[in-house]
C-alpha cells in the first residue's frame, strides 16, 4: 500500500519507523513501514457470498465450497499465527460475515493478541453485528465501487450501495474505524473524486483505491482497466483531495508506481521532505507479496498473497503456516529477491527495489511473471533518475 496521505502530510517518519521496528506490536498507523519480514495474512474465510462482484479474485459464489476449514482446524492456524507474531489477522472471502463461526474464530484470534480487521462487502452490518464487533474487530474496510447505480452493476445486485451504506454507518455509530476499498476502473473512475468527497462527509476515517489485478474474474475485465495515462491524473486528483481532507487517510494498492510518482511529486514541490520519503519507500519495500504478506484460502492453501490463488505453497491441514512460509519454496525465494529477476522496464527502473511491479498482472498480460507490470505509469525520465 502507498499511505499517500502519511507520506504527503510528513505524518510517518523514519525516525518513527526504526522505533516501531524494535516493537513486538507497532501501530496499526505504522504497519506499511515495518521492517519486519513476519506477514501480514488475509485468510479467505469463506468462498461463499451473497453478491456477485466482477473482479472477485476468487471468483466466488452464493454456495459454499466443500473441504473448508473447520472451526477446530480454524482455531489450529489461528494459534500458529499468534505464536508467531504475526503484525495483522485480515478476515475476508467471499463475504466472511457469511461464515456461522465468524465471531467465534474472530473472538479467539483477538484474545490470542492478533490484531484482526475485517474486509467485508457491508451489506450484512446491521447495528447488531457492528456492536458485537466492538472490542474484537480493529479495523472494518468495506467495499463501495461507485455511486449507487454503478456500484451495484460492478457488484450484481440491485440496492447493495445503500445495505453497504447502511452497514458502513452501522460500523461507524459503533464507534468501529471503519474504511472504504475502491476498485477503479473505466466504469467507476469519473466517480471517484464525488466518492471521495462523499466519504470525507460522512467521517469516514479511510479511503483505500485499489488497481485492478488480473486474477480470477479480474482476468475477464482487463478491458475495463484504466490506462495508464488516467492513472496519473487519478494520482493528482488523489494528492489534491488528500490535501483538502487531511483527517482521512488516503491510500492505493497494487501498484507500488504510485508511490514513485508521489516521491516525484514531493521532490518538486516539498523538496525538503524528499530524501526522508525515499527512505519510507525504501523501508516499505514495494511490493510485499511473498514477503511482507501471505493468503490463506478458504480450503487452507498458502498463497504468496491474495492473488497468487493459482499457485499454492502449502495447505495449513498437513503443516503450520508458520513452516510452510519458512520453508524453501523457490517462487517465494525469487519474490523476496525480486529485482533479480525482473524483465523489461521493471529491471532497468532505477526504483525496481521500491516498486517491482505486480508479478499477478506481469505473468497475466505477458504470460512471464517477470516481465514488466503492463500498469507502470511512469515515463523513462522518472524511473532513471533517483
Amino acid at each position: 500500500m502507498i499511505c499517500i496521505t502519511k507520506l504527503l502530510l510528513g505524518k510517518a517518519t523514519v525516525s518513527e519507523a526504526i522505533k516501531y521496528s524494535k516493537v513486538e506490536k507497532p501501530p496499526a498507523e505504522m504497519l506499511h513501514f515495518s521492517t519486519k519480514a513476519t506477514p501480514i495474512v488475509v485468510w479467505n474465510m469463506t468462498k461463499k457470498c451473497n453478491l456477485k462482484c466482477k473482479h472477485c479474485y476468487i471468483e466466488a459464489k452464493i454456495t459454499e465450497q466443500k473441504g473448508e476449514l473447520t472451526t477446530e482446524e480454524a482455531k489450529s492456524f489461528i494459534e500458529d499465527l499468534a505464536k508467531n507474531k504475526i503484525p495483522v489477522l485480515l478476515l475476508s472471502g467471499g463475504e466472511p460475515l457469511l461464515r456461522e463461526d465468524f465471531f467465534e474464530l474472530a473472538e479467539y484470534a483477538n484474545n490470542l493478541g492478533l490484531r484482526v480487521v475485517v474486509s467485508t462487502n457491508g451489506t450484512l452490518i446491521t447495528e447488531s453485528i457492528a456492536e458485537r464487533m466492538k472490542g474484537i474487530i480493529q479495523y472494518v474496510g468495506v467495499s463501495l465501487d461507485g455511486l449507487p447505480s454503478t456500484h451495484d452493476k460492478f457488484r450484481g445486485v440491485e440496492g447493495a450501495f445503500d445495505q453497504a451504506l447502511r452497514g458502513i454507518k452501522n460500523s461507524l455509530k459503533a464507534e468501529l474505524k471503519t474504511g472504504i476499498r475502491f476498485v477503479v476502473n473505466k466504469e467507476n473512475y469519473d466517480e471517484l473524486p464525488k466518492l471521495i468527497d462523499f466519504a470525507a462527509e460522512q467521517g469516514i476515517q479511510r479511503f483505500c483505491i485499489y488497481h485492478l489485478v488480473y486474477a480470477g474474474r479480474g482476468k475477464e475485465i482487463i478491458n475495463l482497466d484504466i490506462t495508464n495515462e488516467q492513472r496519473r491524473k487519478m494520482m493528482d486528483m488523489l494528492i489534491e483531495k488528500a490535501l483538502k481532507y487531511p483527517e482521512m487517510e488516503i491510500l492505493t494498492t497494487d501498484n507500488h508506481a504510485d508511490g514513485i510518482y508521489l516521491y516525484n511529486y514531493i521532490k518538486k514541490h516539498n523538496e525538503e521532505r524528499a530524501e526522508e520519503v525515499l527512505k519510507l519507500l525504501e523501508i516499505h519495500g514495494g511490493c510485499s507479496a511473498g514477503y511482507k504478506f501471505a493468503c490463506v484460502d478458504n480450503l487452507g492453501n498458502v498463497h504468496p498473497c491474495q492473488f497468487w490463488s493459482h499457485y499454492t505453497i502449502g495447505n495449513v491441514k498437513e503443516k503450520k503456516f508458520s513452516e510452510i512460509w519458512n520453508g524453501k519454496d523457490e517462487l517465494l525465494k525469487k519474490l523476496r529477491e525480486k529485482p533479480k529477476h525482473l524483465k523489461g522496464k521493471c529491471k532497468e527502473c532505477k526504483y525496481n527495489m521500491l516498486c517491482g511491479g505486480c508479478r499477478v498482472r506481469a505473468e497475466s498480460y505477458y504470460n512471464d511473471l517477470w516481465e514488466e507490470d503492463p500498469c507502470c505509469y511512469l515515463e523513462k525520465e522518472e524511473i532513471n533518475k533517483i
